[in-house]
């Protein structure tokens, strides 16, 4: 009603979103997560549920340069503007284009540049794959899975995935359970590039 209206208003609608996609995910993966795991079984008849259900966001920390330089887009306006447009972009198609705006602005994109680049595709892998965070430093990648570890997301086949991978490659990687929290620690990952490479590959177990 009226009230909510208000609150609506006083909020902005996109951070009001934001809120009730989160309470609507916790509710999934803590209240809800036995009838959820039973609903999308009888759905597909197999129980492969996505890990996007339970991840509204796949946040990114890493200790590589991932950046516009100065030295290629010289306005910081201009380059705030390119962040916030890099930051809305939603599939493969849509990057592509943003990279052939760049080039034909600026000619052909740095190193950074590029690595900066490949978070857009690695934040949807991930997020599809269940991660709540993705960690790439030291030359490798961990991999945070959703943090309720009774949640329904550790019946799906999106989990399974990440299980096969591990059994094919035991020496790469290694499941670990820290504070509480399902980590995959993934060495070898020198770039945001093989970050990418490798959640496709887990993605097409």
């Amino acid at each position: 009603g009226a009230e909510q209206s208000g609150f609506i208003a006083d909020l902005g609608y996109e951070t009001y979103q934001k809120i009730l996609t989160e309470a609507v995910r916790e509710l999934k993966n803590d209240e809800f997560a036995d009838l959820v795991a039973e609903e999308q079984q009888a759905a597909d008849g197999s129980g492969q549920i996505s890990g996007e259900q339970f991840v509204d966001e796949c946040q990114v920390e890493s200790d590589l340069e991932l950046l516009l330089p100065a030295t290629y887009v010289t306005g910081s306006s201009e380059r705030m503007l390119l962040y916030r447009e890099l930051d809305n972009i939603a599939d493969d198609r849509e990057l592509d284009d943003y990279r052939k705006r760049l080039i034909d602005r600026f000619c052909p994109v740095p190193h950074e540049g590029e690595e900066l680049l490949h978070v857009v595709p690695l934040r949807r892998l991930g997020k599809r794959l269940g991660c709540e965070k993705l960690i790439l430093k030291q030359d490798s990648m961990r991999m945070q899975f959703v943090s309720n570890t009774s949640s329904a997301y550790y019946k799906s086949r999106a989990f399974d995935k990440v299980l096969r991978y591990i059994a094919g490659n035991p020496r790469r990687c290694n499941l670990k359970e820290i504070s509480g929290k399902h980590i995959m620690i993934v060495t070898g990952v020198r770039t945001v590039g093989d970050a990418v490479a490798g959640l496709r590959e887990i993605d097409s177990q």
